[in-house]
């Protein structure tokens, strides 16, 4: 293995640790685009919206119970080996996926799949922010939602040239592509290099400091920044094992609940703006608009592109950018397009008893030309405002403000709720459309609005901050995030200590044998 050559560039590591993002994205839309063919709809029988949505939130229920399973294999084997895990079972899930004969194996296989992604989304954040700087870490877990936005696309045209065939393969060709993403991720892992702060956790110090140096300081153990980062480690680790436990309670002890119902609702409030719900169903809801056939599709292609050029953003600001107004700010502005579309559609739609001829889940339509046009830009524009902010950001902010301790557990936890509030919006958004109708907007307009109060009350600014001072950012004096001030982080001093120290010689080649051995204390 030592004559395997090694990934060094942390942004291609991090893009590689995304591609479960990818894989998600693959997903949403390869049922998106599929559903509304006639080959889905004859093969599977016409599935009525409950049977439609079980099917759909099948994967997202297998995620959620992945995700679970994810903190024990992180504990145990390291987040790098829990996405070989995770891949493995992918390419068993996407193989029945493609070979399907009924309702029940697609279930099933979808199931598998989900538990998969559950792995893979839980824990490829966590490699991403364990082994970045701070002052890039926001970039490179937004490239988890850049993924995920390029497998919608990816899939959606795929499944949409698929469209087009005569036969099965409709759905049998993009279920089976589906699977060269973890072909990819499986090649590439023994390259990957572990979580520096995992393999810290286990007492390998030297493996840890290697890898730093590797990704940030081209393989100089004596670089400050290595230096500054190993002792930050170090310190956090001998703190933190004070507490004596590793288990479930240390998630919901009063030192922590704070920060992990943060990491929670951060995945409760991106799902419950109904930006999944609104992918998942997107032809739907262009067919409530008003448009049929290939002009759905068509337009719905539109709505993808828009996800990935309008992610660009997050990845050039979100580093320079406070988290706190990104998130307040996209709130706000989702539940106002939310709200205006639920006006203009009570306003300009009309009830289509016995919904639509091939469709009936949908039982609202909007037949008035302008008004037609205003929904279809409100959808866009949502999603223009949900791709920069709260897209990237619910990646982003729950496996930063963890304590490394119980990472693991609490990331797979809030990664847990993420998939349970996935299932159930799209297990009842095909019923909500059909017996609620436009009111589904004002329920996702609320939760958008109750979102953006939440987190100007409770959510801390964590912008620039390395991962072992987010203690210090939350054990403020007080629990209201917005009464909190705000101060420089302290690895720039301690990378300004760590020079001096190597120009005096407290520091010296023996630095690296100093952190195997007294460093595992």
């Amino acid at each position: 293995m030592d004559k395997v050559p090694k990934l060094s560039n942390v942004y291609i590591v991090s893009g590689l640790a995304t591609i479960g993002g990818l894989i998600q994205g693959f997903d949403v839309s390869s049922m998106s685009a599929i559903i509304g063919t006639d080959q889905y709809k004859s093969y599977f029988h016409k599935p009525n919206p409950v049977a439609q949505g079980g099917i759909t939130a099948s994967m997202a229920g297998g995620s959620l119970l992945g995700s679970l399973f994810s903190s024990w294999t992180s504990d145990r084997y390291g987040r790098r080996d829990s996405l070989f895990i995770a891949c493995i079972l992918w390419l068993i899930g996407s193989t029945l996926m493609c070979a399907v004969q009924n309702v029940a194996m697609l279930i099933v296989s979808r199931i598998i799949n989900g538990f998969a992604v559950g792995i893979l989304t839980s824990q490829g954040p966590i490699l991403i922010a364990e082994i970045s700087l701070p002052h890039q870490r926001g970039r490179l877990l937004s490239l988890q939602q850049w993924m995920i936005t390029w497998g919608i696309l990816i899939m959606y045209f795929i499944s949409y040239g698929s469209s087009f065939m005569s036969t099965n393969a409709v759905f049998r060709l993009p279920w089976g592509l589906q699977m060269i993403p973890a072909i990819v991720l499986l090649a590439f892992l023994p390259l990957m290099p572990r979580s520096p702060r995992w393999l810290a956790t286990q007492d390998r110090w030297e493996e840890a400091v290697e890898i730093l140096a590797r990704l940030h300081a081209k393989g100089d153990t004596l670089d400050p920044i290595v230096i500054a980062q190993t002792a930050e480690i170090r310190d956090k680790i001998e703190f933190e094992r004070q507490y004596q436990s590793t288990s479930w309670m240390e998630v919901f002890n009063s030192r922590n609940i704070i920060r992990v119902h943060c990491g929670i609702f951060t995945h409760i409030w991106s799902q419950l703006s109904g930006t999944n719900a609104m992918m998942y169903y997107i032809v739907y809801i262009f067919q409530m608009a008003g448009l049929t056939g290939n002009n759905a599709l068509l337009s719905a292609t539109i709505q993808y592109v828009i996800n990935v050029v309008m992610t660009l953003p997050a990845l050039i600001f979100i580093d320079r950018l406070p988290r706190r107004r990104l998130f307040i700010a996209g709130a706000l502005g989702m539940a106002v397009l939310q709200f205006t579309q639920a006006g203009i559609m009570a306003s300009y739609g009309e009830l289509v008893p016995g919904g639509l001829k091939g469709s009936p889940t949908v039982t609202w339509r909007v037949n008035n030309g302008k008004a037609s046009k205003a929904v279809i830009a409100c959808s866009y524009l949502f999603i223009a405002v949900y791709a920069p902010t709260w897209g990237p950001l619910g990646w982003a902010y729950p496996p930063e403000i963890i304590p490394l301790y119980i990472r693991s557990k609490s990331v797979s936890l809030a990664t847990f709720f993420n998939w349970a509030c996935n299932f159930a919006l799209t297990f009842f958004t095909p019923p909500g459309f059909q017996n609620i109708q436009w009111k589904i907007y004002c329920v996702f307009g609320t939760f958008c609005t109750v979102a953006a109060f939440h987190v100007f009350l409770l959510f801390p600014e964590t912008c620039g901050k390395s991962l072992e001072e987010m203690d210090e950012v939350f054990n403020n004096q007080s629990i209201w995030a917005y009464k909190t001030k705000h101060v420089p982080s302290r690895l720039a001093a301690d990378i300004e200590q760590a020079k001096e120290d190597l120009s005096s010689g407290k520091i010296g080649k023996g630095h690296s044998e100093v952190a195997k051995t007294e460093y595992s204390g």
